[in-house]
Order: structure tokens, then sequence, then C-alpha cells
């Protein structure tokens, strides 16, 4: 029998009926679970509810939420008959709606809430399509009424399972006849880019693009049954997605929390999880919490912390060289370093011991006592970050993928991971760099364009086949647009986005992300983005980290009526120009052309939709949009 997602779960629910499938949290300190047997039951249920409302095998169904325990369960009974999701995120704007709504045709959409509800009625003249609602939240009647005006049913999700389960009583095994029919090559899902370079795509995913992933996966992220995932990421996006179907198709456990500090650090306590996938962004954010701590609690306490940290990077620096657990490219020659290293190695390691019994152990209580790893992914990961939480004993393991990838491509193995790369392709994907001219395969180690195919790549993109021609090759090739090399040992090796690289009159090519890396190495750094297409030298916009900053402002009796004009005093520029400089030069490696000449200071925070995309990724052609009167101030004189 042909696997699928429904099929898989059936299967997992069949096999650990009674193991916790979701876990949401009712109150601040009560959670509610969920068992695979009952979570199957309502899998079925909403399946049936769709059928009795119409919906069919091919059909595409909005789904407008963001992570919680019905999109799961909502999401599964669609794929079960056979319907298409094509999902977004509460984040979504009035026009993403519009757009993806009508160009996907969707009649049925899944609502969260009210102000989903809202926004499409706002617009419905655009989306003569639709006709009907399934709200997760109950709605009030006079909102209810309004849809009815505008032709539209309104059914919650309470309903649609009552339904459902009438339905299914009426016609039993009518939803395992369905979940039977679905093939490998069934079309699940239309996931729309979130559009950092421009108007989004529809991605088209199959069952088996995702299935293609979870055979390795569960060597490379292995989880027991009733292992739990701390799940924080929205759930329209696919690397949150596929995160989810590799816990439950090892029988663990889906609990939702929020990226946000307090929240997360509670709820790591409740849960005690395994494993957290996130993007870069949350494991900074838990990288500035615990320097920030730090620094608040001064004294001896500090001055311990800074020298433990000092000797544990050293040593895990050391140890990667000798091991094995560092990108190579070439003949190894660890026999060589072993004189040379070994004594080092040897000396720092008590220390090292020393610093986890003193300090990095409630660091990593803090993760709960059961934590493996974090999984980061959906964007770079700042390299002195890696090496922080690497030096303290708390495993995150980088992965690498695209949407048009269902995603995940490589991630480094959590028992083996070595530093520097995300790791081979997983089974079922080859990978190549190839040159970006003459598109004919490199060497190993030589930088171009990287490759993908395997049974992960999409089926296209909906509705658009010149785009999708443009991407994927008459022999199956598709064109990641990102640059890499390949190590000695087959791993990707992440070296910028084609479309990011900034090229200078000069002619020489830089590329942005390494370099904003490094200047978020500040505290008083929040975001920094690098222009400089087609000028004589580079420069940056910089949004500070206002806690950082009013910090420093207080300490060193700086005078300010607000954040804004704190933020954009001369002297907090001269701070953030000293802290760019310090970092971007060639004693850490950076070319003479690499430097930043100028810097702009914004103090307004990017805003996700806005400067960002749904992974906190920045939109590089807004970017340009919003602020072009202060790039081209930059570049005055």
């Amino acid at each position: 029998m042909e696997k699928t997602l429904p099929k898989i779960f059936r299967e997992i629910a069949q096999q650990y009926p009674e193991v916790s499938f979701q876990m949401s949290k009712v109150s601040d300190n009560r959670w509610e679970a969920i068992s695979y047997k009952d979570a199957f039951s309502a899998v079925q249920n909403a399946a049936g509810g769709f059928l009795s409302i119409g919906v069919t095998r091919g059909e595409h169904v909005g789904l407008i939420s963001d992570n919680r325990k019905e999109w799961q369960q909502l999401d599964l009974g669609l794929l079960s008959i056979g319907a298409i999701d094509v999902p977004r995120g509460c984040d979504a704007t009035i026009g993403d709606l519009e757009y993806i709504l009508s160009f996907a045709e969707t009649k049925k959409v899944i609502t969260e809430n009210k102000s989903q509800v809202t926004k499409i009625l706002s617009i419905k003249e655009k989306l003569p399509l639709i006709d009907t609602f399934i709200t997760i939240e109950e709605l009030e009647n006079d909102i209810i009424a309004e849809c009815k005006a505008q032709g539209i049913t309104v059914y919650s999700f309470d309903q649609l399972l009552k339904a459902g389960e009438k339905f299914n009583q009426e016609n039993p095994g009518k939803i395992n006849a369905e979940i039977d029919k679905g093939s490998w090559d069934d079309l699940v899902s239309i996931i729309f880019t979130s559009g950092t370079t421009g108007r989004p795509k529809g991605v088209m995913l199959t069952n088996g693009n995702f299935i293609t992933q979870l055979d390795e996966l569960r060597e490379r992220i292995f989880l027991k049954p009733g292992d739990r995932g701390l799940l924080v990421l929205p759930i329209w996006h696919v690397f949150e997605r596929a995160c989810e179907y590799v816990c439950y198709c090892q029988a663990a456990t889906l609990c939702y929390s929020k990226p946000i500090g307090p929240i997360l650090l509670a709820d790591f306590k409740a849960v005690n999880p395994q494993i957290m996938p996130a993007v870069p962004r949350v494991f900074e954010a838990i990288y500035d919490g615990i320097y920030r701590n730090m620094r608040k609690t001064g004294g001896i306490v500090l001055k311990l912390f800074n020298f433990f940290v000092a000797i544990a990077l050293l040593h895990s620096k050391i140890d990667r060289v000798l091991f094995d657990k560092t990108t190579r490219y070439g003949i190894d020659k660890r026999w060589l370093q072993w004189p040379a290293f070994v004594l080092p190695w040897l000396f720092l390691y008590p220390l090292k011991l020393l610093g986890g019994v003193l300090v990095f152990r409630k660091i990593r209580k803090l993760l709960g006592t059961g934590f493996r790893a974090g999984v980061v992914g959906g964007g770079a990961f700042p390299p002195a970050i890696d090496k922080f939480f690497w030096a303290i004993g708390i495993k995150v393991v980088e992965g690498y993928g695209l949407t048009e990838t269902a995603p995940v491509i490589s991630v480094r193995p959590i028992r083996k991971p070595v530093l520097g790369n995300v790791g081979v392709p997983i089974r079922g994907i080859a990978a190549r760099v190839v040159d970006p001219e003459t598109r004919k395969p490199l060497e190993q180690g030589k930088k171009g364009v990287l490759e993908i195919k395997g049974g992960c790549v999409m089926q296209g993109y909906y509705k658009q086949p010149e785009l999708t021609a443009k991407v994927i090759n008459s022999d199956g090739w598709l064109d990641t647009g990102d640059l890499a090399r390949l190590t000695k040992h087959g791993e990707i090796v992440l070296c910028g986005r084609i479309k990011d690289t900034i090229v200078q009159l000069g002619g020489e090519n830089v590329e942005p992300v390494p370099l904003e890396m490094k200047i978020q190495e500040s505290r008083f750094v929040q975001t920094a983005v690098v222009v400089g297409q087609d000028q004589r030298y580079l420069a940056a916009l910089i949004v500070p980290e206002q806690i950082e900053i009013e910090s420093f402002a207080q300490s060193a009796g700086l005078e300010f009526k607000n954040y804004e004009a704190l933020a954009r005093s001369p002297e907090i520029k001269r701070l953030l120009e000293g802290e760019v400089a310090q970092r971007i030069n060639a004693k850490n490696g950076f070319k003479s052309f690499e430097r930043i000449n100028k810097i702009c200071v914004l103090p307004k925070t990017f805003e996700i939709g806005v400067e960002l995309s749904a992974k906190n990724e920045v939109r590089r052609f807004k970017i340009n949009e919003l602020y072009a009167s202060e790039i081209k101030k930059l570049f005055a004189d």
C-alpha cells in the first residue's frame, strides 16, 4: 500500500492509541492532552464533516490560522478525503488573502477567528467564489449574520465535528475508504511563499514530497513514542509542518507554545520537551537573554561566566579539530594535529567540566531535564551562537531546505553533528554545485549554485509553468538560488543567496549575510541590513536593540526625551559605528572592500509582514522600497 500522510497517521494511531498526540495550554499552569486514538477520531469526524458540506477530492480549501491543535486535526481531515489545503497564518494581510484565495480559486475557507473572517468579508466582492467559512473559534451572532448577508454559510469547528460524526454513523467505513484511495503523488498542499523577493508563488507539494524526508529524518532527529516536541513556528510555513510530521511519524507529542521569551521558558519547565524546532531568531533570543541576565547580575558571577564560556569555546574548538567535528574540504590530516592539540585538550577539559557544574548546568536546566536538541532552519544560523550552544552542552543542529523541497534537504544529525555545514542530503535527494553561467558541475570545495534532485522536489508553481521551467530543468534538477560548497564528505556549506549578492561598481561580489550576522553579534544591534548595489562602498541600515541602547544611555548619563530621539542621537550612532568597525575588519577575515563605510540608524523594529517574512527573514526588496531615501543619503557623496 502506498504511503500517504493520513495513512501514516492512521497507522501510528493504531499502534500507539493511548500516547498523547497533542498538548495545548488551556490556562497559565494547565495543559490539556489528546491521545492519538482520540485525535484520529476527531480527524475522521472532520473528514466526514467536510464531505457532508460538499468538499470534494482535489478541491482547494483555504486554511488561515496560526499553530494550534485544531489545525492539524482539520488538515488531516482534508487530506483524508483528498482535498488540498491552501494555508496561511493570521498575520496575512488583506492583500495577501485576496491574492492567495483568488489565485487558488478557493470556495471554502477555514479561519481561526473573527479577525480573519472580517478581513475576508472586507474584500468579498473580489472573492466571489467563497461560499463557506469553517471557524475554529466561535463567532458572534452579528458576524454570522453579516456572513449570511454576503452569501457565506458559517460552520464552527464543533458543528463540523458533530456533522461529521453523524455522517460517519450513516456511512460506516467511508473515511477509511477515502484514506485508502490516497496515493504518493496526490497533491496535498499549495503553499504560497512568503514573498521575500516579490509576489508569492504557489508551491505544489504532494504526499511523496513530504514523506521522502521522513525515512532518514527519523534517524537524524530521533524520537521515542511519547517524547515531546515544543512547537513555536507558524504551522502554515513548510518547516513547522515538516517538523510536526517528523514528530507524529515517531508517535511523539506535539506541544504548542509561542516564541516569546517568558512564555517559552515557562513552557520548557512545564512540558520538559526533548526537541524544539525553531528559526534562528528564537535561539538568538535565548542567547541574548542569557547574556543580558548575566550582565544584570554582574560582579563575580559575570566574571566566572565569561571565563568559563571562553574556556568552553576554546576546548570545543580543539575538540572539533581532533575528533573530526568540523567541516573539511581536503585530505584528513588530523594525525598531524594531535601532538599540538592533545595536551591543551586534556588541560582544558577539567575546567570545562567545572564550568558545566558551576554555570552551564543552570542554563541547561532552563530547557528542562530531558532536552535533546534544538533544530534550527528557515534562515542562516549565526556562527557565534552556534558555537556558544555547542560549547555549553546544548545541541542545536542546523538544517536546510526550501518551500519548493517540502522543505528538508539536509540537517546535521543529533548524534554526530559537524560544525560549519548543514549535513549531507538525506536519502532520496541528490545535490550538486554548478557554475552559475555554464551550469556545469564544479569540483568539491568550489563555490557555485546549489541544485537539488529527488523525491522532495515540488510538482511546480501553481498555474505558473513558465516560472516552474526557470527553476526545474529538463533533467529534474531544481535551482535553489543558493550559493554553496560541497565538503569532502558531501556535506552542504551554504555561502549566501544569488539574489542577495551585492555587486559593487568595481566588480566585487559581496555576500551580505555573513557581514550582517557578524554585526548582529553586538548586543546593541537587533538587525543589520547591508546595502551597496552598484556603489563604490558598502553601508548598513542598523536597527538597535532598544533595551541595550537605553541601558547604555543611562550608564553614560545621556539625556533623552524618548527612544526614537535617543536612537537618532550622535552618541548612539558613534556607538554603533564602533560596534560595526570592531567586527567588520581584516582581523576577522573580511576583505577591504567588505568594510562598512556608513550606517543609518532606524529606530523602528522590523515587523513581520512589512520588513520581515513570516519566518523572520529580511525582505530585501521591501527594505529597498521602504527605506529608499535613507539608502540614497548613505551614498549621496
